[in-house]
């Protein structure tokens, strides 16, 4: 056993805040409910992503819910609570006003479609406002059943790793929201990047769980941005830079900050706070 469940996050819409839940079930296409919507650029036809702060940072501003009622249904909210639910007729001209920029809510990944990935080196070294460069990813890699992920269905982090960057800076708000992981897994602080070492294993949460670990997860500029009520913080991408560089060839040669891990699901069933994680 290598820790318990500690926490669980889901987003509904990719780039928006999410939300924490005590259970959930596990799918194949990874978290119920999680990376189910996108808001898509109309202008570009690009997913709007906090990816590319300069433009689209502001949509961490927002909450992204699922209503308790089956199916599950988007509810967007703002810090002041003003709920836009996805059924209100003019959902799409009100979110639009409120970001300043036309988008449409899709729920059906279209085949080769992209988004813009600012270098967080360049976001760190030149602001938020500046147009650095920006590559142009396709997304759900490793998510060939649908689903709006940056690469594979389920991301995972370990406490122990998020607690050394959190040393680092211990002034610099890090928290796990930032790095947007589904799940969090407690772990013994000796165990800091042990999901480097996890990719090509599978890892059993529970009584029916199992997944298989496939990638390191690398960072991009996002954690460092305002999340709701957490301030700017540089240091969640610096130090993750500095105490972390592992490969990630879809990125291209060389080495990449990364926190966390990729996960594909083999085995489904509900996931809960405090069960048990076990690696084969």
């Amino acid at each position: 056993m290598v820790g318990t469940i500690g926490a669980i996050m889901r987003f509904p819409v990719k780039s928006l805040l999410g939300e924490t839940l005590n259970e959930c079930a596990i799918t194949l296409e990874g978290l119920e409910g999680d990376r189910t919507h996108a808001l898509v650029d109309a202008l570009t036809g690009k997913i709007a992503s906090a990816k590319q702060p300069n433009l689209w940072r502001h949509l961490l501003a927002y909450a992204a819910s699922t209503a308790t009622s089956a199916p599950l249904s988007i509810v967007i909210s703002d810090a002041e609570g003003n709920q836009i639910p996805h059924g209100d007729p003019d959902f799409g001209e009100k979110l639009s006003k409120l970001l300043g920029r036309e988008v449409r809510l899709i729920d059906v990944r279209p085949a080769g479609i992209e988004l813009n990935r600012a270098r967080p080196d360049e976001v760190m070294t030149q602001g938020l406002d500046a147009t650095v460069t920006q590559d142009v990813l396709a997304i759900a890699g490793a998510a060939p059943i649908g689903g709006f992920f940056d690469f594979a269905p389920l991301h995972l982090m370990t406490t122990a790793s998020l607690d050394v960057i959190r040393a680092a800076a211990p002034d610099a708000s890090i928290e796990a929201d930032r790095y947007r992981p589904n799940l969090v897994i407690e772990t013994l602080p000796s165990m800091a990047f042990a999901e480097n070492h996890w990719i090509g294993r599978q890892i059993r949460i529970g009584d029916s769980v199992r997944i298989e670990v496939i990638a390191p997860t690398p960072r991009c500029a996002v954690p460092m941005l305002v999340h709701g009520s957490l301030p700017y913080s540089r240091e969640a991408v610096a130090g993750v830079n500095k105490l972390n560089q592992v490969e990630f060839p879809m990125l291209g040669p060389g080495t990449f900050p990364c926190l966390g891990a990729y996960a594909t699901v083999l085995a489904t069933g509900p996931v809960r706070c405090g069960d048990q994680v076990v690696l084969d």
